[in-house]
C-alpha cells in the first residue's frame, strides 16, 4: 500500500483528498498544514470555482503535521502531494526530493522556468519521480480528444481552437495574487499550453496579443506557430469576464476526416464526421468533479508501483507548458513573435 503525504489543505487539497478516495493501492497517511483548525478536521472555510465546499474530515489514522520538515521526516511516506501555493512549489518539491520521496506537486509546477529546470535537476539526483498534476487530460472530454489525436483514427491533426475564460477569481485570497500564482496567463492558461503541447507538441514560436494590468497579463490570444505543414492552432484564455459569467473551457479540433467540438455548459462533446453525421461520442464518467483528480492520483500511484513515469504526468512536458506561457506574456508585451526556447 502506498502511503502518501498531502502537503496543503486549500481548494486543491481538498480536491485531492477527495480524489484519494477512489485510489486503489494507495491511502493517504499524513497532511501537512500550518492551520489548527484543519489539522483537527474542520475544513469548512474551504471554497473554490467547482467542486463542494469543504467540510469536517475524520483524520483518524493520518499522521498530522505541522510543518513539512516534520512530514517529510516521516518514513511511511512514499508520495508527497504538494497542493500548497504556486510559488512554494520548487522548494517544497525540491525538499521532498531530496528527503528521497517521490513528488506529485499541483500545477503550475512553478512559476519560472528555472525554478522548473531546477526541480528536474533535484529529480534527477534523487531518482525519484516528479509528477505534475496537470488534470485536464483525465477529463473525459479531453481524454477523447488525446486519445483520437494519438490513434490517428480521423487522421492528421489540422488545426484548432481552445478557449478558457473565467470571471475575476474571488473564492481565494491567493489565487487572484499574480506574486503568488503568475496570474491567469500562467495558472489559468497553463490547462491549454499543457494540452496544446500534448497534442501537437511544442511550436516553434508564438504571437500571442492580449491585455496586461500592470505586469500581469490578463486575457491573452494565442497563435502557435508550428511551420509549413503543421497544424493551425490558437487559444484564447483570462479571467476578464464579469463574475456573472460561468467559467467555461472547451475546443474546436480540425482533423482530416472529422471535427471535434466541446464547451463546459453549452455544447456536449459532438463528432461531426466526414460523411455529414452528428454524433456524442460515448464517455466514462459520473459527472463527479473528483473523478478526474482521482484518475491523475491513480496514474501517479501506479507510475511509482510498476517504475515507469505516467506520461500525462510528465515533468518534461509541464515545463514545456510554462515556458510556453512565459513566451506567450513576452508576446503580448513586446508585439512581436517570439521562438520557443
Amino acid at each position: 500500500m502506498l502511503r502518501i503525504g498531502l502537503v496543503g489543505i486549500g481548494f486543491m487539497g481538498w480536491i485531492h483528498y477527495l480524489g484519494m478516495k477512489g485510489v486503489e493501492g494507495a491511502k493517504l497517511s499524513a497532511v501537512c498544514s500550518r492551520d489548527k483548525k484543519k489539522l483537527a478536521g474542520d475544513w469548512t472555510s474551504i471554497r473554490g470555482n467547482f467542486g463542494p465546499p469543504g467540510e469536517h474530515v475524520d483524520l483518524t489514522g493520518v499522521h498530522r503535521h505541522e510543518s513539512l520538515e516534520s512530514l517529510l521526516a516521516d518514513p511511511e511516506i512514499d508520495l508527497v502531494d504538494i497542493c500548497n501555493p504556486t510559488h512554494l512549489h520548487p522548494e517544497t518539491a525540491i525538499a521532498a526530493l531530496s528527503a528521497g520521496k517521490h513528488v506529485l506537486v499541483e500545477k503550475a509546477m512553478a512559476l519560472t522556468p528555472a525554478d522548473a529546470d531546477a526541480m528536474l535537476e533535484a529529480a534527477r539526483r534523487a531518482n525519484r519521480f516528479l509528477m505534475v498534476a496537470h488534470v485536464l487530460p483525465f477529463f473525459p472530454e479531453f481524454a477523447y480528444a488525446a486519445e483520437v489525436t494519438r490513434d490517428g483514427r480521423f487522421g492528421k491533426l489540422l488545426g484548432g481552437h481552445f478557449k478558457r475564460v473565467i470571471s475575476r477569481p474571488d473564492w481565494s485570497a491567493d489565487i487572484g495574487d499574480s506574486a503568488k500564482t503568475g496570474g491567469p496567463a500562467i495558472d489559468l492558461h497553463i490547462h491549454d499550453t499543457h494540452f496544446i503541447g500534448l497534442l501537437a507538441g511544442v511550436p516553434d514560436a508564438v504571437f500571442s496579443t492580449g491585455r496586461v494590468e500592470g505586469e500581469t497579463v490578463q486575457h491573452l490570444t494565442t497563435q502557435y506557430l508550428y511551420g509549413p505543414g503543421g497544424p493551425a492552432i490558437t487559444c484564447s484564455s483570462g479571467a476578464l469576464a464579469m463574475s456573472g459569467r460561468p467559467f467555461v473551457h472547451g475546443y474546436e479540433i480540425y482533423f482530416e476526416k472529422a471535427t471535434l467540438v466541446y464547451e463546459s455548459g453549452t455544447c456536449p462533446l459532438t463528432l461531426y464526421a466526414a460523411d455529414g453525421s452528428t454524433s456524442h461520442p460515448a464517455l466514462p464518467g459520473s459527472g463527479d468533479p473528483a473523478a478526474a483528480f482521482t484518475l491523475e492520483i491513480q496514474a501517479a500511484v501506479d507510475g511509482i508501483r510498476h517504475g515507469v513515469e505516467p506520461a500525462l504526468l510528465s515533468a518534461k512536458l509541464a515545463r514545456d507548458a510554462l515556458v510556453m506561457c512565459f513566451q506567450e506574456c513576452e508576446s503580448v508585451k513586446t508585439g512581436k513573435i517570439v521562438p520557443m526556447t
